[in-house]
């Protein structure tokens, strides 16, 4: 690309808790990861915790282009151009699509520079583009299929303002091992610490939105799991066909994949008995008819429909059936769980490695994230989409929902 050029630079501005949220270092390291250099034009460090610290820093390209590139990364870092200029826009060629070089958004707080003022938008997603609306002044997300002909998006990263996520103390008393994921941190701590975040988050009023799959049931922790629902620590649950399903199959035959929940010996015939559980409901009408006509009595989909708790099944290609309240457009199930997943205060993800990082690709970066997995690798899968507040608590999801509805007395 060639040698870095001292007459093509741009001065950016960082303000925040720069050093200890690790912003800064991540700033340098970026601008040096792309080929660029760069130089402190001002450095003022805050002396308390409390205290915020300013920077302007003089980033040095080789080319307009280079620069253009290294500024649309420090910009979802937090970096803001110090010359101020108003937001491009420019319209959608066709429905469902985008115009060229829109800017996709992150999951951090974002305001919009136009017409000389800033103007915040108001759900803060990865993936979406940014829709103005002059008639209104709203600057808003919005999914590419939402996208309609000669709307006005976004493009470029002029005009943009990022705020960094900065990690909440009770997010880094989980990294005293100096990781977000390990088998070794002791789990009564840990656990402690969850209940804590999910009591303060009820009682400021926020949803707790829970994401799980079928392996709650297997493990025998769909009880455990009713018993939040019962707490009021579930404002939704988020999964898939199988959870649901097996559910039902644990409350109507006592099996779960065909496996007796109590002695865990596959029962004769066992293996019809999920797909026997969907004809019961789907006989039924949905699961909400099936409770109210006696046909389930117990079990985590009984806890929710008596106790009022929404819920939001999204189909797959593998589903059997599948059952009447899934739903089977994927596009239609992103929009019954984003509303949610922008109230949330708290997710506990549960044992399911897609819908997890499905609902982390909706949720805003303050959400703070808690998942549960025997397997490290879907904490990492979260991590590397961009889901960077997640704790991740590798150990069984059975263990810990016992020890989670027992921490907060359910």
């Amino acid at each position: 690309m060639g040698e870095i050029q001292r007459h093509i630079y741009q001065d950016v501005l960082l303000e925040g808790h720069l050093i200890d949220s690790n912003i800064l270092s991540r700033i340098m390291g970026n601008v040096m990861e792309l080929g660029g250099d760069f130089e402190f034009l001002t450095l003022d460090i805050g002396r308390q915790n409390t205290d915020p610290s300013r920077v302007r820093m003089r980033v040095f390209g080789k080319s307009a282009d280079h620069m253009q590139q290294m500024l649309a990364r420090l910009t979802s870092l937090g970096a803001s151009p110090e010359d101020l200029q108003d937001a491009q826009l420019a319209p959608s060629p066709a429905d469902g699509v985008f115009p060229e070089n829109f800017y996709s958004t992150t999951n951090l707080v974002t305001a919009v520079h136009l017409e000389g003022q800033w103007r915040t938008v108001p759900n803060a997603e990865m993936d979406l583009g940014l829709r103005y609306n002059p008639a209104t002044g709203e600057v808003r997300g919005v999914a590419i299929s939402d996208a309609r002909k000669g709307d006005l998006f976004v493009v470029g990263n002029q005009g943009l303002r990022v705020t960094q996520q900065e990690r909440p103390r009770e997010i880094a008393d989980f990294e005293f091992m100096n990781s977000t994921a390990s088998s070794e941190k002791p789990k009564a701590q840990v656990i402690r610490q969850v209940a804590n975040i999910l009591r303060e988050v009820k009682a400021a009023g926020e949803a707790v939105v829970v994401v799980c799959g079928p392996a709650i049931v297997h493990t025998g922790a769909s009880e455990d799991l009713a018993r939040l629902v019962r707490g009021g620590y579930v404002s939704v649950l988020f999964g898939g066909n199988a959870v649901a399903t097996h559910d039902v199959e644990r409350a109507l035959y006592g099996t779960s994949l065909g496996i007796d929940m109590q002695t865990g010996l596959p029962v004769p015939g066992g293996h019809e008995h999920h797909l026997r559980a969907i004809n019961r409901i789907r006989l039924a009408g949905s699961l909400t008819a099936a409770v109210e006509q006696g046909v389930v009595r117990e079990g985590l989909m009984h806890a929710l429909v008596t106790n009022q708790v929404p819920f939001v099944l999204a189909g797959s290609i593998r589903d059997d059936g599948p059952l009447p309240d899934v739903i089977t457009d994927t596009v239609a199930a992103q929009e019954a769980m984003r509303p949610w997943c922008q109230k949330a205060g708290a997710c506990l993800m549960l044992s399911t490695m897609l819908h997890s990082i499905a609902t982390g690709n909706m949720l805003p970066a303050a959400v703070t994230t808690v998942c549960v997995d025997i397997n490290p690798a879907v904490v990492t899968k979260l991590s590397d989409r961009g889901s960077f507040q997640t704790i991740g608590i590798i150990t069984d999801v059975g263990l810990f929902l016992k020890q989670l509805a027992d921490e907060l007395n359910c």
